[in-house]
Order: structure tokens, then C-alpha cells, then sequence
């Protein structure tokens, strides 16, 4: 009988190379996973943590009420920014954030004429509008405004940057005679 030695598919330098190789690519998205899933995880939770619209506009207090979407890409970029300011100003004023793609915001959708997104609107306490952001914004420029918001020193503007979305027609949730039995 011959004696066979098996020889190895991969050979100890191979080895070694692949598993480097998956090390840094584990390590990458770990260091860079708040510049991937951040973004998202901050949109979905605006949404789910966001106050009421009619509650807000009857608290007497300032309302922030953003229009967004979770595959908007200016949303994504934008989302940190908002998140700072949400934290820093949300004892004085309410955040309300209204998902374009959700039928129940319809409503609000055309009342605001929202076209673009995202579109932040800043009411006061008295919930009349006195700003309108439509697409990408400097943070420092939201805050003045929510600052002069507070110190009812603000008269109706808006401001248009070109970095927006456009809204996607979402046809699923038109209504037609036939959809009402």
C-alpha cells in the first residue's frame, strides 16, 4: 500500500490572507457602520418617536415638522444635523416628523404644498408657519431660525436649496371608487 498524503487546499499563506482579508473588512464596517446605517436608523426613529401634528400645534409651543423619506438621500445627510438639533432645542419645542411614503400624512402633504424633501417647516407657538426649508440645509441656518422662532422675532420666508428629492408618486395609495367596497 503507498501511503497518500493529502495535500491542503489552501496553503498556510492563503489562510492567513483570507483571514486578515474578512479582519479588516469586520473592522471597516464596524468603524464605518455609523456613516451606513445611522442615517436610516435616525429617519425610522424621527418617525416613530414623533410627536402628533395636532397635539403639537396646540401645545403653545414652537413646532419643527419635517417632511422625509427613508430613501431620501439628502434625509440620510441631513439626518445627524437634525438629530443635534432635535436634542438640543426639543425641551422648547416640538419635532414632528411626517413620512411622505405613510397615507395618513396626506393631509399635511398638500396643506404645505410639499413638492420637495426634505421640507421643514418651523410654525410658532401660535402654529403659524414662519419658515420654509426645502432640501439641503446648514445647521447653523435652522437654528438661528428656531432661535428667532423662540423670540418671535421671525416674518414668513422660505428658503430653497437645490439639493432635494423629489416626491415619488406612490399610486398604491390613491383611492378610486372601487377601493371603497
Amino acid at each position: 500500500m503507498q501511503s497518500e498524503k493529502k495535500e491542503s487546499f489552501l496553503t498556510l499563506s492563503q489562510k492567513s490572507s483570507i483571514i486578515i482579508f474578512f479582519s479588516i473588512l469586520v473592522c471597516s464596517l464596524l468603524a464605518f457602520k455609523n456613516l451606513v446605517f445611522e442615517p436610516n436608523f435616525l429617519l425610522k426613529r424621527f418617525g416613530e418617536l414623533s410627536v402628533d401634528p395636532e397635539i403639537a400645534f396646540l401645545n403653545k409651543k414652537p413646532t419643527f415638522l419635517e417632511f422625509y423619506a427613508e430613501w431620501c438621500e439628502v434625509c440620510k445627510e441631513m439626518a445627524p444635523k437634525v438629530a443635534d438639533i432635535k436634542q438640543e432645542y426639543e425641551k422648547d419645542i416640538n419635532f414632528v416628523f411626517l413620512n411622505v411614503d405613510n397615507p395618513k400624512w396626506e393631509k399635511y402633504l398638500r396643506n404645505f404644498n410639499v413638492n420637495g424633501i426634505p421640507q421643514v417647516n418651523l410654525f410658532d407657538a401660535e402654529a403659524n408657519l414662519e419658515v420654509t426649508f426645502i432640501g439641503k440645509q446648514e445647521e447653523k441656518t435652522i437654528k438661528k431660525s428656531l432661535d428667532n422662532l423662540q423670540h418671535d422675532s421671525q416674518s414668513y420666508s422660505q428658503i430653497l436649496n437645490s439639493e432635494f428629492s423629489i416626491i415619488k408618486e406612490n399610486k398604491n395609495y390613491r383611492s378610486s371608487p372601487r377601493s371603497h367596497g
